[in-house]
């Protein structure tokens, strides 16, 4: 079982200090703009908890959107209420075990609580990048989610419209834990906004 308070509660930190006149900016996900990202980061919230809790959705569950025509006036406090509940239902020892389903993906829920905690970081990470506010992750969550998410040796990771990542970029050896994850992922950890 891991704790995934630490980073949804940095990830709300940072989305608390965003101002209205940031969400157009873009991100390091290049079809998101900040807020398209925010509408992203409110919805998987939802569907990690549920995929905790087990109460799955008829029919099974959509990948979350990333449109900030969909976020409400209320975002800056309904997302980090979101995440707190996400990381609060992954503290119960039985949402790591069996089957679950977020995204419309069924997997096993240790993997599913791995996932949660890599979508958090990662995109707490895009999120301060966009916003020019510094981050930072427990190197030891960012192994866990380096070794939930890294291309096993041999192991081709497809790429394209409908692959969540890209290519792996190359990074030093020395890099922090959190470079070396959103490299794993396809982002260069030096990205900026232009």
């Amino acid at each position: 079982m891991i704790d995934l308070v630490p980073a949804t509660r940095r990830t709300a930190e940072l989305i608390a200090n965003i101002g209205d006149d940031q969400l157009a900016s873009p991100t390091p996900c290049p079809d998101y703009t900040l807020g398209d990202l925010l509408d992203h980061v409110d919805g998987l919230s939802q569907a990690f908890t549920d995929a905790a809790t087990k109460h799955l959705a008829e029919g099974g569950t959509q990948p979350p959107s990333g449109n900030a025509a969909h976020l409400e006036g209320d975002w800056r406090t309904r997302i980090p209420q979101r995440l707190a509940m996400l990381a609060e239902a992954w503290r119960d020892p039985g949402a790591w075990e069996g089957m679950t389903r977020a995204g419309g993906v069924d997997m096993p829920s240790e993997i599913a609580g791995l996932v949660a905690l890599d979508e958090v970081i990662v995109h707490g990470w895009d999120i301060a990048k966009a916003s020019g506010q510094p981050y930072d992750a427990e190197p030891d969550l960012v192994v866990a989610c380096i070794q939930t998410m890294a291309p096993q040796p041999g192991e081709e990771r497809p790429v394209g419209d409908d692959v969540p990542f890209g290519r792996p970029v190359d990074v030093a050896d020395d890099a922090r834990p959190i470079d070396r994850l959103v490299a794993v992922l396809g982002r260069d950890p030096a990205w900026t906004p232009r």
